[in-house]
């Protein structure tokens, strides 16, 4: 079976697995405790001391070159609690090739410059088996950057909680595409089982909103609530900065998501369109988590996502100036 390539490697990241493995560490030892929540709700309920966060298999942390989102990823990393995990579920967005549903990987390993990740061909079989998921062609796969950005930091974590490369839980990849909401509740309906299931570690890859004409979206929202497109041209903008109403809608999608519903999830997005290029990966795990808590199936926690880190790659203060913004989140289930 094939392997994929580290095709990413050498430009969004670097190629040398000792620099690479440098970076992480580095990183990592950055997150320093207590790790305190920055949504309406877990900022006045999170405040975790123990890191991994007990029960913490679910996580969402951005997936751009890491020069820009390493850091901020890293506090998704290191609250995700792998301590019972068997099994690994990276669930990303498509950026170039259009699909509506969710495809699986048919390689057999993933390579990192850390090492190589096995994949789990019996779930992904299995999954398969279930008509809810397609196969991509390996040069999509290799094309796709926002299940790659993740290997590393799986690797990474993975060696530190396991002995050797050999007993690394294996991989279950999927690239989710521009799905429906009924679609996206039918895949976390065919997920919610392994979600249910405490030996199955999550990662959601996504980052937030890409702000700027080259992005196409320019949603600014005025100190009265008035909420417009900017247009190119237009005087620079101060009551508030552009940057401060990107941040705003932000958090308002990150609020959204702390609920746990999924509803929540689509009306903001509805509302603000923001573009979070991960929004159907995070609204698939989120309605398969929300049918295992409304199911009582024996769950740790309540499952929903509780965001440790935001981080944008610019302040905005000019029409013509664009900005990524990067959050990591943990959920205990």
């Amino acid at each position: 079976m094939a392997v994929r390539e580290a095709s990413h490697a050498g430009s969004w990241y670097t190629a040398s697995g000792s620099q690479l493995s440098s970076q992480l560490d580095g990183w990592l030892n950055d997150v320093k405790t207590p790790v305190k929540g920055i949504g309406q709700a877990s900022s006045s309920a999170v405040s975790e001391d123990t890191l991994p966060v007990p029960g913490a298999r679910v996580i969402i942390a951005p997936h751009a070159g890491y020069s820009y989102s390493g850091p901020a990823a890293a506090w998704a990393y290191k609250s995700w609690d792998l301590s019972e995990a068997k099994r690994v579920f990276l669930l990303g967005p498509s950026h170039h090739f259009y699909l509506t549903n969710a495809a699986l990987s048919k390689c057999a390993q993933y390579e990192t410059p850390l090492g190589n990740l096995t994949i789990d061909r019996a779930t992904t079989e299995e999954l398969h088996k279930t008509g809810a998921f397609t196969y991509m062609a390996k040069d999509v796969d290799e094309d796709e950057h926002s299940l790659e950005m993740h290997l590393p930091y799986i690797y990474k974590m993975l060696s530190k909680t396991f002995s050797n490369s050999s007993s690394f839980p294996p991989l279950v990849p999927i690239m989710v595409g521009n799905t429906s909401a009924t679609t996206e509740r039918s895949l976390g309906h065919v997920l919610a089982p392994y979600l249910a299931d405490p030996s199955n570690a999550f990662v959601v890859s996504s980052d937030f909103a890409h702000w700027g004409t080259r992005f196409r979206y320019t949603y600014y929202v005025d100190a009265s609530g008035q909420a417009r497109s900017l247009r190119g041209g237009e005087k620079d903008l101060k009551e508030p900065a552009i940057h401060e109403s990107i941040r705003q809608v932000d958090f308002e999608c990150i609020d959204a998501c702390e609920t746990g519903k999924h509803q929540a999830w689509l009306d903001v997005l509805g509302e603000t369109g923001n573009t979070v290029c991960g929004r159907h990966p995070i609204g698939v795990v989120m309605a398969g988590i929300e049918e295992v808590v409304g199911g009582s199936q024996g769950v740790k926690g309540d499952g929903k996502f509780k965001f440790v880190r935001y981080e944008r790659s610019s302040l905005v203060k000019k029409v013509a100036d664009s900005s990524v913004s990067y959050a990591s989140a943990y959920a205990v289930l």
